[in-house]
């Protein structure tokens, strides 16, 4: 698929994008190799092909899911206006 100047300036309107005039040339040879990269792309067998979350398969470090603060909120309670039963209680916000 092969775009025009034209192309990619009622694509730009759409896209609410300002480009230059003088761009649009570029633009559109810019926008039609993606395209054809895309219709190459889905031409391919890609049956026997295992779909990948990442293509470089990296490994998150983690660290050890460990309590590392002790429990404090009876003394932050304590700071509150109001509470009740281990809560907060706020003003309503919503009718």
């Amino acid at each position: 698929m092969s775009l025009l100047a034209d192309d990619v300036k009622k694509i730009a309107h759409l896209a609410r994008v300002g480009i230059n005039e003088e761009d649009g040339a570029t633009y559109a040879k810019d926008l039609s190799g993606m395209l054809e990269l895309m219709v190459q792309m889905g031409e391919l067998n890609t049956d026997n092909i295992t779909p990948m979350s990442h293509p470089l398969d990296p490994v998150q470090r983690l660290r050890p899911d460990e309590v590392t603060e002790t429990n404090q909120r009876d003394k932050f309670q304590t700071l509150a206006s109001q509470t009740e039963a281990g809560l907060y209680l706020v003003p309503k916000v919503l009718d």
